[in-house]
């Protein structure tokens, strides 16, 4: 792998990192080895081919996350891919149906905006504050 690649901006959002440094570093070669273009977007290292996202890597107090942007698109015939916030939707069957319902890039603006606090108590609030437009079916800046 080439330095080359690599995004300075980048370089200073993991030299930040106070959790998950080491696992994200490495995650980080590994996406690089893929010939991914490093670029900082939503304050996260994002990786794009041809100028479309492509993977984001986030860090969160309890894990870090690989995010894929069309990751719903996968086959998963083993099921050990996770869909940022399935387990709340799950526990409520509507919720569930109409996110799933939603267009993949409201989908994705929810994800983001759901998955970027850093408390768990800021995060479920927006889950929260968001249900009753996911049931009506708009998304997050309808």
């Amino acid at each position: 792998m080439t330095n080359k690649r690599m995004n300075p901006k980048v370089d200073v959002y993991f030299s930040k990192a106070k959790k998950w440094k080491e696992e994200m570093e490495k995650l980080r070669m590994i996406i690089l080895d893929c010939g991914l273009t490093e670029e900082l977007k939503w304050y996260q290292p994002c990786y794009t081919f041809q100028n479309k996202n492509i993977v984001i890597i986030s860090g969160f107090k309890e894990y870090c996350a690989l995010n894929l942007f069309k990751g719903a698109l996968l086959k998963d015939a083993n099921g050990i891919l996770i869909k940022p916030g399935e387990k709340k939707l799950d526990e409520i069957p509507a919720l569930k149906t109409a996110f799933e319902a939603l267009t993949p890039g409201r989908q994705r603006a929810y994800n983001l905006y759901f998955s970027a606090p850093k408390q768990s108590k800021t995060r479920e609030s927006r889950v929260e504050k968001c249900m009753q437009q996911i049931l009506n079916g708009k998304g997050l800046n309808d």
